[in-house]
């Protein structure tokens, strides 16, 4: 598993320290051993869950701002454990409404001694932007505009929004809520993953 990781990164050109490593491969024999039970996710196979989970949310890591991030339905905690085992020195909250990811995350955190995530069980309408965030991140939502919606009082004034998708969702970015602008369209290249991948990142209303 190492090696094959450390292929990926090699191709994907990100340099890591062999702890990092151990941890993302940790994160994904944990991931692997309570799949079994708590069906966190549709991935069986662990080299591709270094492919689709690991590599898809770490390429994210380069274009984040800020050191204070909130992952919004993180479900087993994508792209926010990767991101926070790349990015020591920034702060992650993991959000989501389900206990049992919840119960994963922390045992995630117990095993790997990962001292800058916080797992959080709660709707993300209901969780407080207090202090605010510098960035919003999910991979999870349907759309922007229900992004955008249901987030809008987590990120401070400099805040930005960090939406993971696939193709770029050309519809959803004409559409976006009042007050809310498209700072960049960022194409993603993840080895051996098959599809696009962009990261859209939209910047916060400004008061």
């Amino acid at each position: 598993m190492i090696n094959k990781l450390s292929s990926l990164l090699n191709a994907a050109g990100i340099i890591l320290t062999d702890q990092q490593k151990q941890q993302l491969v940790g994160y994904v024999e944990l991931l692997h051993k309570w799949n079994k039970a708590y069906n966190l996710t549709s991935i069986r196979d662990p080299e591709q869950m270094l492919v689709r989970h690991i590599m898809d949310s770490i390429v994210v890591a380069p274009h984040l701002q800020g050191s204070r991030f909130i992952d919004v339905g993180t479900g087993p905690g994508l792209p926010g454990v990767p991101l926070a085992i790349v990015c020591p020195d920034a702060h992650f909250t993991l959000l989501d409404s389900l206990g049992k990811r919840i119960r994963f995350l922390k045992q995630v955190q117990h095993e790997l001694k990962l001292e800058n995530i916080e797992p959080v069980q709660s709707r993300v309408e209901d969780w407080p932007g207090e202090p605010p965030f510098d960035g919003v991140i999910s991979r999870a939502f349907a759309s922007l505009n229900d992004m955008l919606n249901w987030c809008h009082h987590l990120p401070g004034r400099e805040g930005r929004f960090y939406a993971l998708k696939g193709v770029v969702p050309e519809e959803e970015i004409a559409a976006l809520p009042a007050g809310f602008s498209l700072e960049r369209v960022v194409r993603l290249s993840v080895p051996q993953l098959e599809g696009e991948r962009h990261l859209i990142i939209i910047n916060s209303p400004q008061e």
